[in-house]
């Protein structure tokens, strides 16, 4: 197995980008379970009042690692 040498501060920045991507993850997770139930019914309603979202296209997200 390859050996990989890291001085203090990529380790820590490697870490600390691990630990944000995880809270972004579970931020993100507690949102959604925030987010009150629709019921069929219920979206054909607003549907019916409001008319259909327009879809996004080419939505995307991208990063770039540096190792």
């Amino acid at each position: 197995m390859e050996e990989i040498s890291l001085d203090k501060k990529e380790l820590y920045d490697l870490v600390k980008r691990a630990v944000r991507e995880v809270l972004e993850e579970e931020l993100f997770q507690l949102r959604l379970e925030g987010l009150p139930f629709v019921s069929d019914e219920e979206i054909r309603e607003i549907e019916k009042e409001y008319g259909k979202p327009q879809v996004q296209k080419n939505l995307a997200r991208t990063e770039n690692l540096q190792i």
